[in-house]
């Protein structure tokens, strides 16, 4: 029989399970997650092998479909230029493994510039690993006449599975295996109820380091909005002409500032961001709406706390189930995440908040990935708009019913009912949409 007190500790370990549960999956990244992942990964083969760089010949990346398909359109961070090629070329030559996603924190001009002349040597070799074993898959081998090293990220952005030297295996030593968001062990059992409760009881101060998100995230949007970051849009929506059809509201300034931290992200601007669950986009759509939110209607530093944690943890308990990359684009789970959050500031409560993420699912299900580039701001501006709209119908006592489409009664059924659509219904819409990216006249 479990006492009382036996019950209290055991959801004390939990608790303590999901603060270093969240504090592992929001983490700050520099640049989109998968090509930075692809340098990660260089920069520790390279820093295995055991010749001099200059005496490297080959860089072999072998890359799973869906670091491919979201590593081939987006900027690099203080680059100027898009793809794979420059990212694994500064890997090589600035990279710094041990910064996790930052790995790229040290890029300047002159990086950019040797990084270019390494490209034109033709020694970077980039192939699709068909077939691969998971995923999110990265295989790195740096060659030379007499070395070899092998650097292999697998299941996790961070994850390092295999590190060799000379064919010798090498302690990963590699916190990774904390982070992979499809490891069992990685996360704890989570349902909608567990997040609410963990969000609204535990004591403020122990989650007042999701304050961070909202420095690094809104900076990221300050930053797009003083200058012309991928399309533009967040800075778009805050000129005067839009103030002419949307207005100068709420609404209106969660949207702009939500897609221009985006805009600054996939254009490339040398900015931080906090991610969510590996992705930048993620981290910025769970942050953004639910800050200027709570700005704009005057929350205390309480409410928006646990406004912050319950659409971060919101996410991460969906990327549960989903997986790390899928064909479901991840501004449905982030905005997911913010939605939640916005309605508990609305002052809903779980009720509402289960409302809100069935208004959530019945509307944005079938959003397709295909890959990161700069037109994730337009998505994300779907998705945030969405966002605000669940919560107001939800706050009006109306949702999706089970009567409907993929909606069930129970709350964790509807968002398995989200994830297996995204994990597995859209296998094919994956392979299909790699195939049109990767064969279309540019």
């Amino acid at each position: 029989m479990i006492t009382n007190l036996e019950n209290h500790m055991l959801e004390e370990d939990l608790k303590h399970r999901i603060l270093r549960l969240i504090k592992r999956e929001v983490v700050p990244a520099i640049g989109c997650t998968e090509p930075v992942a692809v340098a990660l990964a260089v920069a520790r083969a390279v820093d295995l092998y055991k010749g001099t760089r200059a005496s490297i010949t080959k860089i072999s990346c072998r890359l799973s479909a869906n670091i491919v398909k979201n590593a081939m359109g987006v900027g690099i961070p203080g680059t100027g230029m898009i793809g794979l090629p420059i990212a694994v070329a500064l890997g090589a030559l600035v990279g710094r493994h041990e910064l996790g996603l930052e790995v790229l924190n040290d890029v300047n001009a002159e990086a950019v510039k040797r990084g270019k002349e390494l490209i034109d040597k033709g020694i970077i070799e980039i192939e699709l690993f068909k077939n691969a074993p998971h995923i999110l898959h990265i295989d790195i081998t740096v060659s030379g006449p007499e070395h070899h090293s092998r650097a292999v990220i697998s299941g996790g952005h961070t994850n390092f599975v295999h590190c060799e030297s000379d064919g010798t295996s090498v302690d990963t030593d590699s916190k990774a295996h904390e982070t992979s968001c499809t490891d069992a062990y990685a996360v704890p059992e989570l349902s909608m109820h567990t997040v609410w409760e963990f969000a609204t009881t535990t004591p403020v101060d122990e989650l007042a380091f999701i304050l961070e998100t909202r420095r690094l995230n809104k900076a990221a949007a300050e930053w797009a909005l003083m200058d012309n970051y991928g399309h533009s849009v967040g800075r778009t929506l805050h000129s005067e002409r839009q103030r002419n059809v949307m207005g100068d509201s709420t609404f209106s300034r969660i949207l702009s500032y939500t897609s221009a931290a985006c805009d600054a992200r996939m254009g490339g601007a040398p900015v931080a961001v906090m991610s969510n669950s590996g992705s930048g986009n993620q981290g910025i759509a769970a942050t953004m709406p639910v800050v200027v939110y709570a700005e704009e209607n005057y929350a205390d530093r309480e409410q928006t706390i646990r406004a912050l944690t319950l659409s971060h943890l919101t996410a991460i308990y969906i990327k549960q189930s989903l997986g790390c990359l899928s064909a479901l684009c991840g501004c449905v789970v982030a905005a997911t995440g913010s939605s939640a959050g916005i309605c508990y500031l609305m002052g809903g409560g779980y009720p509402q908040v289960v409302d809100t993420v069935k208004n959530m699912v019945a509307n944005l299900t079938g959003m397709i990935c295909d890959g990161a580039k700069p037109s994730c701001a337009l998505k994300i501006s779907s998705g945030v708009s969405t966002a605000v709209i669940s919560a107001m119908v939800a706050m009006e006592g109306q949702a999706a019913s089970a009567l409907e489409g993929i909606i069930d009664n129970d709350i964790d059924r509807t968002i398995r009912n989200l994830t297996a659509i995204g994990r597995d219904g859209m296998t094919q819409t994956d392979a299909m949409i790699l195939d049109i990216m990767t064969n279309k006249t540019v």
